[in-house]
């Protein structure tokens, strides 16, 4: 038999234009979301069903990730396909976009096929590769990856030449079709494992200049006044200079921001913290700062987890030897909470505007909302603790979570969509 159950009081965001609903009721059948509000209260009631007190909880619609990594998805002993969905899924995410760079480039349309599991409610979508390879030398069927499925085009974490992205651009093969290109030069960024600044000089790690984001940024900016129907979008901002490069600009394209940097600065960094080291590097307090305000103001659309999973061998190298990035879409939301709300007084609505509303519509999809008769929701419990741990039921594979071993304030206690289960070791 299919329990029903009733949250009375507890809050709830049904979408981005309604406002949030402080000590509501929410009636439940199994999965499903049957009722809401007094309506919810009334058929609890012919129903002989007890509440359950969830005041402090928050009922809310799901989360949407642009953009992470997933070099294996189906083999390996690290990350997969079902070990990510099941991770991500169990914390709230409705939907994520995964980026074409792995040994099996997805820059043909049959490498597009099977990132869909059965009976999994999880949506997941694919960047097609800007280029063959992802080497940034020759164009990749643009047309073709679209018409087989693609949500779009990235070029990876390096920006390709200017003359590929006009010669793309100017094609136009993509249409209005979202293209993602990271605002970050490695050449211009040499050996740099942290954004240049004193802090950076007395730690003693190579500088990361910052004109490795600003002059790709320039470049950008430049291609979509020149290309004012293509749909550009800056992958991972992260200094205050390309903020205030946005400022200045009359119709800029579309930004992203990494989550990690909302939360981090170079500022209380150790030289054991090989947590820090992501593309781009993590720069001071008041790139931070910057970006949470252009994020509040919508200048950056989207907060992206940009997970890259690592293995427990490649975590052991050099922090210069090392693919840098990290995993954890299980952390995303009780820490931006945490940052954004219980620091900064954002509201619940301005934080759903950052990581599920403004990140689907920078995708190209319907945003996510609470619907009667549907499954897709979330309740998060912003007061739980819970041990930042590697072996929990549903924890991520990956070596490079930050914090194991750390308590975390926060949790989506329950989430109605169907994920994969079943164990692949």
């Amino acid at each position: 038999m299919t329990e029903t159950m009733l949250l009375d009081p507890v809050q709830v965001l049904v979408a981005s234009d309604a406002p949030l609903q402080e000590g509501s009721a929410a009636l439940f059948e199994g999965d499903r979301l049957i009722a809401l509000g007094e309506e919810a209260r009334c058929l609890a009631s012919d129903l002989d069903v007890a509440s359950l007190d969830r005041a402090n909880q928050l009922l809310a619609p799901c989360l949407v990730d642009p953009h992470s990594s997933l070099p294996r998805p189906f083999t390996g002993s690290g990350e997969t396909l079902v070990t990510l969905l099941r991770a991500a899924g169990q914390s709230g995410y409705g939907q994520l976009a995964l980026l074409p760079n792995s040994p099996s480039e997805r820059d043909s349309p049959e490498r597009l096929q099977g990132f869909q599991p059965k009976d999994c409610d999880l949506r997941v979508h694919l960047w097609g590769s800007f280029s063959y390879g992802g080497k940034g030398e020759c164009l990749s069927s643009h047309a073709d990856l679209l018409e087989a499925g693609a949500i779009g085009l990235c070029a990876g974490e390096q920006i390709p030449s200017a003359n590929l992205l006009d010669r793309a651009l100017t094609l136009g093969e993509m249409g209005e079709a979202p293209v993602l290109i990271a605002s970050h030069d490695s050449n211009l960024r040499g050996e740099g494992m942290m954004r240049e600044s004193v802090e950076t000089l007395r730690a003693g790690w190579p500088p990361d200049p910052i004109i490795s984001e600003t002059i790709p940024i320039g470049q950008l900016l430049e291609l979509q006044r020149r290309h004012r129907n293509r749909n550009l979008i800056i992958m991972n901002l992260s200094t205050a200079d390309g903020v205030e490069m946005l400022n200045l600009t009359t119709s800029p394209p579309l930004a992203t921001v990494n989550w990690w940097h909302l939360v981090k600065d170079h500022s209380g960094q150790k030289d054991d913290a090989n947590n820090w080291f992501v593309i781009p590097s993590i720069g001071g307090a008041a790139d931070r700062n910057a970006l949470i305000r252009a994020l509040k103001e919508g200048r950056i659309n989207a907060v992206a987890v940009h997970g890259i999973p690592l293995d427990d061998e490649e975590c052991l190298l050099p922090p210069d030897q090392r693919p840098r990035g990290l995993s954890g879409h299980h952390l995303v939301l009780p820490t931006l909470w945490q940052k954004l709300v219980v620091e900064r007084g954002w509201s619940v609505k301005e934080l759903w505007e950052a990581i599920s509303f403004g990140p689907a519509r920078l995708l190209g999809q319907e945003e996510e909302r609470l619907t009667i008769e549907s499954n897709r929701w979330l309740l998060f419990d912003p007061d739980v603790i819970w041990n930042q741990c590697r072996d929990a039921p549903h924890a991520p594979r990956a070596a490079n979570q930050p914090w194991i071993g750390v308590p975390i304030k926060g949790q989506v206690v329950n989430c109605g969509l169907r994920i994969p289960m079943f164990l692949d070791d």
